[in-house]
């Protein structure tokens, strides 16, 4: 195992974004570091508001910083509001990153996303990767906001010594995503699609496009995990990839899925609408380098997203709340939640939602 160069234990953490899926994570994974948790919502703290950001920040000082923050979507809302996804996403994470500086935060790690790399990158994509070509244009207001979030914690290490670093995880799912059929991503949307199709008794469901791309997907919970375990061990300027390092079609998740929710109808395909990316696989080795690597097989997060999906372990977003709402606090914290699937129980609040596989917390 690498050293322990930033230990969290008596740290005052903060975790921008605590009611959201990849922040409500990071939340359960802190709960074994012996460190205080701090949060805020949006009624406390608006992250848009740079006089409200300092304000909290001066007054409860953190020693670190997650900054999981963010507005998200899948193609159709990217495509349909480009410039709330641009401003809001660049407007929160310059005022938490100048925060953390103007109140000496120890250790900041801002969270990204895959889609900052270009459309057509060479496979399996490494760090160096970003910025040699274009972007995805279903994504690439979501993507450009990312790419200035990551370059500006360089802009402060390289100017003021801060340690600030940066993550890029593949596509996550897992308890507390988003399960709206014109927002979600795409796992979860499958999970619900298929879903409904088997209470319904539907013969067949449809996937977009030829089902042909390749995606990774890393579940929440090990996000999280790598997430602490590079807080606590790697301090430099590039950012790190985060993932598993394999991939599956759209296809071959829809019959898997299908297999896992317990639908058996037909799949058929829409190829009037878009594919997105052909392909895209992070290269893990730097850090598979660092001595992280994931726990929780495809099959087995699949299975646990279902189930906290029929728990109601999540919440809802339509794409009329994705332009007139922020992701302030939360990268799903939309203060009034709703589930609409069938049968789904009333809604938990995702940041207490324990984790069912396994014990994460030592790695």
């Amino acid at each position: 195992m690498p050293e322990v160069i930033y230990s969290l234990a008596g740290k005052r953490v903060y975790v921008a974004g605590h009611r959201g899926m990849v922040g409500s994570a990071i939340v359960r994974r802190l709960a074994s570091e012996g460190c205080e948790i701090l949060t805020a919502t949006r009624a406390e703290v608006d992250l848009r508001r740079q006089e409200q950001v300092e304000a909290w920040m001066s007054k409860y000082r953190p020693d670190a910083v997650f900054l999981a923050a963010a507005r998200v979507g899948g193609i159709l809302a990217n495509a349909t509001y480009p410039a709330d996804f641009l401003y809001d996403n660049l407007i929160l994470q310059a005022n938490v990153i100048h925060a953390a500086h103007r109140t000496h935060v120890e250790k900041l790690m801002f969270l990204g996303s895959s889609c900052i790399y270009p459309k057509f990158a060479d496979q399996p994509i490494v760090e160096d990767s970003l910025l040699t070509g274009s972007l995805e244009p279903t994504n690439e207001w979501y993507a450009i906001a990312k790419i200035a979030g990551l370059k500006l914690c360089q802009a402060y290490r390289k100017q003021h010594g801060r340690d600030f670093i940066s993550a890029m995880p593949t596509n996550l799912y897992g308890p507390g995503d988003n399960f709206d059929l014109g927002s979600s991503h795409v796992m979860p949307a499958l999970i619900r699609k298929t879903h409904e199709a088997k209470v319904n008794q539907q013969r067949e469901i449809c996937v977009w496009g030829t089902g042909t791309p390749r995606r990774e997907f890393l579940h929440v919970d090990d996000c999280a995990d790598a997430c602490l375990h590079l807080m606590k061990t790697y301090s430099a300027e590039s950012h790190v990839n985060v993932g598993c390092g394999e991939d599956i079609t759209i296809l071959e998740l829809t019959y898997l899925v299908s297999k896992i929710v317990g639908f058996k109808g037909k799949i058929t395909r829409d190829l009037t609408k878009p594919d997105g990316t052909p392909r895209k696989l992070l290269s893990v080795d730097k850090l598979r380098t660092l001595g992280w690597s994931p726990r929780i097989g495809l099959k087995e997060g699949i299975a646990d997203a279902y189930l906290s999906f029929l728990e109601g372990h999540h919440l809802e977003r339509s794409d009329r709340a994705v332009s007139s709402d922020l992701i302030g606090q939360s990268d799903v914290s939309f203060e009034k939640a709703k589930s609409s699937a069938p049968h789904a129980p009333t809604l938990s609040t995702v940041a207490h939602h324990p984790s069912r596989i396994g014990n994460l917390h030592e790695g």
